[in-house]
């Protein structure tokens, strides 16, 4: 196939990428290397796959409508991986707009540009975040999820009813994957697995929001790439028996389904935590903090359908998880 993949150079679209061009996939990558965090690790994700025959690397915005529109034109792709977002829970709090422009209007851009040349399914990340306020337990795409406690979880909701709409009126196979916690190899400096690392290596302090009482259903790369490439080799499909009189949140009568991909098994932050420590052979010096605005307690995945459906769910156990990325950690950093 010729796959489009937006934020290939990013922690999830880098490794998709590779996976894709390993299996034979011709993958056209598209990210504009912003500086949300440092991008040379942006550049060294990409150093694994950029010079690959099969690959070109478009450094374009999904928010310039002309780059994007010309990128679909010229390449054609089957198939479109969206992944390219402005991430974080906490950064748009102050800084809505960024949220609203790349999540939003980019996300536009892409809908149109597989509306216009024949796309034949658009694949794209939406997160645990769009459960917000729900406190039901898994969470379950067929809950209704109309309370988001930050602007990223309301992007990401935004995302999943464009699409339905795309889905509904131009047949546009879609399907949104609500990922939790990835964390692993070639991770996003932003997140807790990379700064708690750091620091515990150069024996500073981590911030422990909620006071270590968390719980995160973290969910390795590896588990999360093979998950996309299984829904991507199958367009979504309608279901026949969806019910506008008792409308099911998690699929339609249109070509549009949303699924989770987690590890189903919720670990406890101070968990997360002694794993860390125990792979890094150092002891963390906390300092506990209150639960953060936008955060949310917990989150743990139901992921039944992706089991019916793909017989397929995430597998590595944390412990093996961390002591991976930790392994990394020091060999990439030489620390």
């Amino acid at each position: 196939m010729k796959v489009l993949v937006t934020g290939a150079a990013g922690f999830i679209g880098s490794n998709l990428a590779l996976r894709l061009l390993e299996r034979g996939d011709t993958v056209i990558g598209i990210d504009n290397h912003n500086d949300y965090y440092d991008p040379a690790i942006k550049e060294a994700r990409l150093a694994r796959h950029g010079n690959h025959p099969n690959y070109t690397h478009l450094r374009i915005n999904l928010a310039d409508p002309n780059a994007i529109e010309d990128a679909f034109r010229t390449f054609r792709p089957q198939r479109v991986v969206n992944l390219a977002a402005q991430a974080g829970v906490r950064y748009s709090i102050e800084n809505p707009l960024t949220y609203i422009y790349s999540n939003i209007v980019g996300f536009a851009h892409v809908l149109e540009g597989c509306r216009h040349n024949g796309v034949e399914h658009l694949v794209y990340a939406s997160s645990s975040s769009v459960y917000g306020a729900n406190t039901t337990m898994p969470s379950s795409v067929h809950h209704n999820v109309d309370h988001p406690l930050s602007l990223y979880a309301a992007s990401k909701k935004s995302n999943e009813l464009m699409a339905h709409t795309y889905s509904h009126l131009y047949g546009l196979s879609t399907t949104g994957l609500r990922f939790f916690t990835v964390y692993g190899p070639w991770g996003r400096p932003d997140m807790a697995p990379f700064k708690f690392t750091k620091a515990i290596l150069a024996g500073e302090k981590i911030q422990v929001f909620n006071y270590g009482k968390h719980r995160r259903d973290f969910t390795y790369i590896d588990d999360i790439v093979e998950g996309v490439i299984r829904v991507l080799d199958r367009p979504a499909p309608l279901n026949p028996s969806w019910n506008g009189a008792q409308p099911d949140p998690g699929s339609s009568a249109a070509p549009w389904r949303v699924y989770n991909i987690g590890n189903n098994s919720p670990v406890e932050l101070m968990d997360f935590i002694a794993a860390l420590e125990k792979a890094l052979g150092r002891k963390a010096t906390l300092e506990m903090v209150p639960l953060q605005p936008g955060d949310v307690p917990d989150t743990y995945a139901e992921v039944r359908d992706l089991i019916a459906e793909f017989g397929y769910k995430p597998t590595t156990q944390i412990e093996q998880g961390v002591a991976n990325f930790a392994a990394w950690y020091r060999n990439y950093f030489r620390v």
